[in-house]
């Protein structure tokens, strides 16, 4: 993330990062992470409701 400290007119303010990126780097791959446990829950629910509907009751 970055930050202007200063107020200016437009973007001349010299930006700084406020964020290390090992911090950056840790949330992207925690993002990633969620994202494909959420994506094979799904493919696992999809393909778990042909099953379920073909068993008898």
């Amino acid at each position: 993330m970055i930050r202007s400290l200063r107020v200016g007119a437009g973007f001349q303010a010299r930006p700084t990062s406020i964020a290390s990126t090992r911090l950056t780097h840790a949330v992207a791959a925690s993002l990633a992470v969620g994202c494909l446990s959420l994506c094979v829950i799904v493919a696992l629910t999809v393909m778990s409701i042909p099953v379920a509907s073909a068993m008898p009751l």
